[in-house]
């Protein structure tokens, strides 16, 4: 008997993968359309929005649609923000305050509101569980499941209880499949059964490589005196340099709470920059530290983000699904938000399978339906005309990049007669070690700068000791034999959670992986200059605990 015939098996009229904002809002809008379908959300993190991590300057479009009356449910969106502030650093203690007339349109936030999305995820997977959807937290998708025909049926969960020698604990139980008409793969950024998606079905024949920054975020409690509650700030500039894309960002949240971080496209060149590194000593340049001094770090988290826009967009559709959200990369570089777009994705895969189930369709389709919404909405008009962003700055740097980006969203507003493309993949950018200036780090001061093991700490990061790594590498060769002669081998530096290290073991260096420390970030899966590291899923609940983030 084979395993997959172990599993129990449930049935229902739509598998959602991941308990995120598109996922989420995918199954809402399903029992706002019927209340009689049987919807099931499969979510990895242990509980509803302990695996997301966002900014988060938060845009309502999507939710005004979704919910017209949210103001009045409890939604955790009460923050508006109420200015914007912008640096361009020069030095580690000199700035430029960028005036307002100079900064593109869509990077001003007049009508959106500072939030934590984790909360507004936990208040989105209550009105789908009120509203009779099945959320099962908790349970990874780790496979999956297709038809005679090849058409996508579902997912199976991955199986409890395997220790690290493969074999069976007694704790052992097996995985569940849980099959569907249609399957909405909500898995958020570089999702490992959207990647295997889009490789079995070719849905990247006709875009650009995804691109992809990795995302920092510390929650912070300040002194009073120093908050100033709907203030947004962001910083583009030093410490990084003008080929280098990326910037900071700084939200004043309520109750003497900031949300601060910072981005760093994977399109680095330099393979001795540490992205986390950066961060901490970006946090002492005086336009950041002025916020922070007397204050206390309370929460840290790290996620890569997709910034590749509209060139990068894969098919949306194959038999038996689709994709929605960040999974399929919808974020709006330039405005740096992706929930809006994300819940609006999700909702219309919802409205698109409702459609076919209303039919009498029972999952036969390609619901080409669901790419022809998204050709016709807002999210397609708005990464239409942001989809020279990204392609700016890879192309001209920061300075000239946001240049070119004033011209064309505050003179042109995103009608530019051309579309740029980016065709360079951000594993391949890398220059070699010995080409490339090494970077001196300060220590971290542990008062405004930390370091990686005490900020994985905060994240409360845990994973079930005993079981396979969901870490893997094609080749335990290329660590050592490669990638530390060419490259000083980069993952002890680009992961934010030190999973990675070159140790030393009689007189020879040796690759050491500590899968337990992992924050899902999913970096090492998109940087490895040879693709050598496969992410998988752990064990479901596995990883960090967001509280807030």
């Amino acid at each position: 008997m084979t395993e997959s015939t172990e599993r129990e098996s449930m049935e229902f009229d739509v598998v959602i993968v991941g308990g995120g904002p598109a996922g989420l809002s995918a199954a809402c809008r399903l029992m706002q359309l019927d209340n009689s379908l049987s919807v099931v959300v499969v979510e990895k993190g242990s509980e509803i929005g302990a695996h997301i991590l966002s900014g988060n300057v938060f845009e309502p479009t999507a939710l005004d649609e979704l919910y017209p009356d949210w103001r009045d449910k409890g939604t955790p969106v009460t923050t508006a923000v109420k200015g914007d502030d912008i640096h361009y650093l020069t030095s580690d203690s000199g700035g430029i305050k960028v005036p307002g007339a100079f900064v593109p349109r869509p990077m001003h936030n007049e009508g959106n509101y500072i939030i934590s999305l984790g909360r507004l995820c936990q208040w989105l997977g209550e009105q789908a569980e009120n509203a009779g959807v099945n959320v099962f937290p908790g349970f990874a998708a780790a496979e999956v499941l297709y038809d005679e025909k090849g058409r996508v049926t579902g997912v199976a969960t991955s199986d409890m209880g395997i220790g690290k020698d493969g074999e069976k604990k007694p704790s052992y139980q097996p995985g569940y499949e849980l099959r569907g008409k249609y399957t909405i793969f909500a898995e958020g950024v570089r999702g490992n059964l959207s990647e295997q998606l889009m490789q079995r079905f070719d849905l990247r024949a006709d875009a650009d490589p995804q691109h992809y920054g990795i995302g920092f975020k510390e929650v912070w409690e300040v002194e009073p005196d120093r908050h100033d509650e709907g203030l947004v700030v962001h910083s583009m500039g030093w410490p990084l340099d003008n080929y280098t894309e990326g910037g900071g960002f700084l939200y004043h949240a309520s109750d003497n709470q900031v949300y601060l971080g910072f981005i760093i496209a994977l399109s680095y060149r330099n393979p001795h920059l540490a992205p986390f590194d950066e961060f901490q000593r970006w946090k002492h340049h005086p336009r950041i530290r002025q916020y922070l001094d007397g204050g206390s770090r309370v929460a840290y988290g790290a996620r890569a983000v997709n910034k590749g826009g509209l060139q990068s967009l894969p098919g949306l559709v194959f038999p038996g699904g689709m994709l929605v959200g960040c999974g399929a990369g919808f974020l709006n570089g330039i405005k740096i938000k992706g929930a809006h777009t994300a819940m609006k994705t999700g909702m219309l895969a919802a409205e698109s399978v409702h459609r076919a189930l209303a039919s009498g369709d029972e999952g036969q389709g390609v619901l080409d339906s669901y790419s022809d919404a998204v050709r016709a909405s807002w999210v397609h008009k708005e990464l239409h005309k942001a989809r020279n962003f990204g392609p700016g700055l890879h192309k001209l740097g920061t300075f000239w990049g946001s240049a070119f980006t004033f011209i064309d969203q505050n003179i042109a507003f995103g009608r530019m007669p051309f579309t740029w493309r980016n065709r360079d993949a951000d594993h391949e950018q890398l220059d070699e070690a010995a080409n490339a200036k090494r970077i001196d780090y300060p220590k971290p001061d542990g008062v405004i700068s930390f370091d990686r093991l005490s900020s994985v700490f905060l994240s409360s990061t845990n994973h079930e000791e005993d079981q396979p790594s969901h870490l893997r590498l094609r080749d335990e060769s290329v660590p050592v034999a490669y990638n530390l002669p060419k490259y000083d081998e980069p993952a002890q530096r680009y992961c934010p959670a030190g999973v990675y290290e070159i140790v030393e073991k009689d007189g020879q260096p040796q690759f050491q992986v500590s899968p337990s420390n992992c924050v899902h970030c999913k970096t090492c899966d998109i940087k490895d200059p040879t693709q050598n590291i496969v992410w998988t899923v752990p064990e479901g609940g596995g990883g960090p605990n967001y509280s807030g983030m």
